[in-house]
C-alpha cells in the first residue's frame, strides 16, 4: 500500500494532564489502523521538517476518526498542542506493525507513562480475559478508556494512586500470571518485562520507543538489535519503524 501525507481534520486537542494531550482527529484511511500502530504527525512550522511519530489511541471506523494522546516534550509537540478544533494538520499512516492478536487464554497488558495509549486500541480488540497493568509517575490519566474492558491494576512512584513502585513491581505484588504479555513503554520497563517474561515463561511483545526520522524505513536512524540479521542492512539490526514498533521479546536485545 502507498502511504503518502495525508489531511486530517481536528476535532478536538485537550490536555488531560500535566503536560498531556487528547487529540481526535478525522481521517478515514487510518480510522482502519491495527492495535499497534502509529502515525506521523507533520508540523506546519517550516523549520521543523522531520515529522513527529505518535502511536494511535484508538480509532473509531463508524464516524471515520482516530486518537492520539501525545505528551508535549519538544517543539514540535508543543506546536500541535496549540492547534484548535476545526483546524487541520497533516498525518501519514497507519505505519509499523502492530501486535499479533491472540484471542484466547488470560493476556496481560503492561502501559508505562505515554506507552498507555496505545493499549487502549488493544484493550478494544483482544476478546480473552485480560489484566491491564498502567504504570505512572504520578499523576493518572486514560484510566477511565479501560474501564469495563478489562481489570485494572496502577502503580505510581510516588504511591499517590495504587501500588508503589514500578509495573513489574505491581505483577508481583498482585501475582499476575497470564499467556500472553503485551507491553510500551520507556525502555527500562521494556527490559524489566521481558526479564519478567523469561522469568515466567510467557511470550511478550514489546512495543518499542524510539526517537525516529523518516518514519518509514528509508533513514535508517530508528534501530534496534536484533537476533536475526536484516534482509535490508544485513546486519543485527531491525528497524524500530518499519519491522516494529512492536517485537515479541525473544527476537530483540535491549
Amino acid at each position: 500500500m502507498n502511504i503518502v501525507k495525508q489531511a486530517a481534520e481536528v476535532i478536538c486537542n485537550d490536555q488531560i494532564s500535566e503536560g498531556v494531550y487528547d487529540m481526535w482527529l478525522k481521517n478515514m484511511m487510518i480510522s482502519h489502523a491495527a492495535p499497534g500502530q502509529f502515525v506521523s504527525v507533520y508540523c506546519k512550522d517550516g523549520s521543523r521538517i522531520l515529522p513527529r511519530p505518535i502511536s494511535i489511541c484508538e480509532t473509531d471506523r463508524t464516524n471515520k476518526r482516530f486518537r492520539l494522546v501525545y505528551r508535549v516534550l519538544g517543539e514540535g509537540t508543543k506546536e500541535l498542542s496549540r492547534v484548535k478544533k476545526g483546524e487541520t494538520i497533516e498525518v501519514m499512516g497507519p505505519l509499523g506493525n502492530g501486535f499479533s492478536i491472540d484471542r484466547t487464554g488470560h493476556a496481560i497488558l503492561i502501559g508505562g507513562g505515554i506507552g498507555i495509549p496505545p493499549m487502549v486500541e488493544l484493550a478494544k480488540t483482544l476478546q480473552c480475559k485480560k489484566t491491564i497493568v498502567l504504570g505512572y509517575r504520578d499523576a493518572v490519566f486514560l484510566k477511565e478508556a479501560f474501564e469495563g474492558l478489562c481489570e485494572i491494576v496502577i502503580a505510581t512512584d510516588d504511591g499517590s494512586t495504587g501500588i508503589k513502585g514500578t509495573v513489574i513491581d505491581a505483577i508481583r505484588e498482585k501475582n499476575i500470571t497470564g499467556d500472553m504479555i503485551y507491553a510500551c513503554g520507556p525502555t527500562p520497563m521494556l527490559r524489566g518485562v521481558k526479564a519478567l517474561a523469561e522469568q515466567l515463561g510467557i511470550p511478550a511483545q514489546l512495543s518499542l520507543e524510539e526517537r525516529m526520522a523518516c518514519g518509514i524505513g528509508a533513514c535508517l536512524a530508528c534501530v534496534c538489535k536484533s537476533k536475526d540479521k536484516d534482509e535490508h542492512t544485513n546486519v543485527n539490526n531491525k528497524r524500530i519503524c518499519k519491522e516494529g514498533p512492536v517485537f515479541f521479546a525473544d527476537q530483540i536485545e535491549l
